[in-house]
Order: C-alpha cells, then structure tokens, then sequence
C-alpha cells in the first residue's frame, strides 16, 4: 500500500490514475473539505483519508500501514501574504511526513518537489541536477520553500529512508483551468493580448505521473530528476495553444511599464475583491527570465521518453475547451 499526499492536486491526479493503471494499491490523502473535481469520473475507485501535514498523530497511523509515501502535497504561491504559509506546508509539512516516515522505518519516499529548488543562479543559465542552491534575487519564495524541503528528504535519506526526488518544470495538464498551471490555457482562451520575452520549460502531467511510478518502483534511491521535456518562448508557446484552441494568440510584448500597470491593476482587483492577485511582484521579476533544464537524465535511468510538445498542448486544449464539454 502507498500513501500519496496532495491526492486531489494537478500532479497528485494523475499519480492516483497511474496507479489505478498499474494496479499498486494505494490510500489517497486530502485535507478535510478539498475539492476533489479531479478525480471525480474515477471516486469510486479512490480510497480517501482525510488528514493534514501538520496533523501528527493521523499521520504517524496512516504511515505505519503503508509501504511507501508518494509526497505530492504542496504550495505553489508568489504571493507575500503567503510566505508564512509556504513554510508551513512545503518544509514543516515535509518534514512531518519524513519524520514520521522514518519512526514508522525504512519507507520508499518519492518527493514531488520543483526545477525552482535548483535555484536560479544568475551565472548559471542551463542547469541539471548538479546544480546547487545559490542565493539570488532570482529565486522566489517558493524556490526557498521547495529547497528546504528537499533538505528534510536528503535528512530522511540519510537516517534510513529509501528517497529520490523529482523536479518537474511547468507542468501541462488537464483539470480545472481556474488552478495551478492550467490557468495559462485560459489567459490565451480569452484572446488576452500580451505575453513576456522569457523562455518557459515545460512537461506532460502524464510524463511526471509516468516517472514518479517508474523511479517509485526502481532500486535508485538519493537522487533527483529533473522532469522537462524540452523549452519555449512563452510567444511560441502562447501561439501553440491559441492554434489549438482557434484563437488569435498574444501579439503584443509586455514591456516592464505594461506589467507595472498589470501588476497596478491586479493589485487593485485584489485588494477590492478579497480574492488572490495573478501578479506579484516574484511574478513580474520571473516573467522576463530564461533559464532552461536538462530533463534527459530519466531517459538514461529508466525506459522513459517523453511525450511530444504539440500532441500535449493538443491533449489539453481538446479537454478544456469549453466548446468541446
């Protein structure tokens, strides 16, 4: 049995749907009231346990009837009213869950972490799994966040778990596209106009369901992955979906005076509405970098190949597509 955290999340979905397929048996773990929407055409099929990171004892029960831990819980914000936030989940609740991982004894631990833990290394433009942490303007903190808990996978590695990490970049996946990073499928959808000059690295939602099993199943242990299948201007890769989609795609750069105003507007949209900005200040900083990462150390680990850009892109705008529903 498995338990896999952040069950009803992008990433944890498409995990639980993998397993499904693979037939291993596994418990999948929810906070209490979560929207499950996900996995909906398949809840009968789901064995839920409601229970938070931050909820020991419920924690220390469920670890010990399982055989392994698939850690796909987690924050993704670059909101500053959330800093606080970032660490409580992403390092405490990782932390938690070694913890009691490791009390329980000798688990199989894959962490589902970020290519924002390698950092941004200003010096640094293309990186692999060697890179190292270095302090910089560039690294958000949700990079920091997602860092430090790595840190407490390699402290489980080194007092007896069985870990390997992995670090997906911008992740292509169907759901809902009001969340995570399906929200971009919806910014092209409404003929918005503007995109950045920065490069994006992308991979399949399927693709990290597919490695996460795979590496899950392997006897590699203490290592990380990146999980990218290859980059893109966020012009070219606007264009791509708005193609798909039917669209007239984004044609105009955002210059850093039209994504001040942006970030003007959104703030004030935001501070009236109560509901969370879509532009931040890290957001802003990151829109206009271009960094890329070496995804082709799975292939050489494992039988893997990555699924094609275009045939992702087509997958997702065919299942979103409100005209297609």
């Amino acid at each position: 049995m498995i338990l896999v955290t952040g069950a009803n999340g992008l990433v944890g979905s498409f995990v639980c749907r993998a397993l499904l397929r693979e037939k291993m048996p596994f418990v999948a773990m929810k906070r209490t009231n979560s929207d499950t929407s996900l996995l909906s055409d398949i809840a009968e099929q789901i064995n839920w346990v409601d229970a938070s990171l931050s909820d020991l004892r419920i924690l220390d029960e469920i670890i010990d009837s399982v055989e392994g831990i698939i850690h796909c819980a987690g924050l993704v914000s670059f909101n500053r009213k959330e800093y606080e936030l970032l660490n409580k989940v992403n390092v405490e609740g990782t932390a938690n869950l070694v913890n009691a991982a490791i009390a329980a004894g000798g688990k199989r631990f894959v962490h589902i972490s970020s290519v924002a833990a390698l950092g941004r290394n200003p010096k640094v433009q293309q990186m692999d799994e060697s890179a190292k942490w270095v302090e910089s303007a560039h690294n958000t903190e949700y990079a920091k966040s997602k860092y430090l808990a790595e840190l407490e996978i390699n402290r489980g590695q080194a007092e007896g778990l069985s870990t390997v990490t992995v670090n997906p970049s911008f992740i292509i996946g169907t759901g809902d596209w009001n969340r995570s990073s399906t929200r971009v499928f919806k910014y092209v959808h409404e003929g918005n106009r503007y995109y950045t000059k920065g490069m994006m690295n992308y991979v399949d939602a399927r693709d990290v369901a597919d490695a996460v099993i795979g590496l899950y199943k392997s006897d590699i242990e203490g290592e990380r992955f990146i999980l990218s299948a290859g980059s893109s201007t966020y012009k070219a890769f606007f264009e791509k979906i708005a193609e798909a989609f039917g669209v007239k795609p984004p044609d105009r750069l955002a210059t850093p005076f039209l994504s001040l105003l942006a970030y003007w507007g959104d703030s004030l949209r935001s501070f009236f509405t109560g509901s969370k900005p879509l532009i931040t200040s890290e957001t802003r900083r990151m829109s206009g970098l271009s960094y890329t990462y070496d995804g082709s150390k799975i292939s050489r680990s494992l039988p893997f190949k990555y699924r094609d850009f275009d045939d992702s892109i087509q997958w997702v705008c065919k299942e979103l597509d409100p005209q297609n529903n």
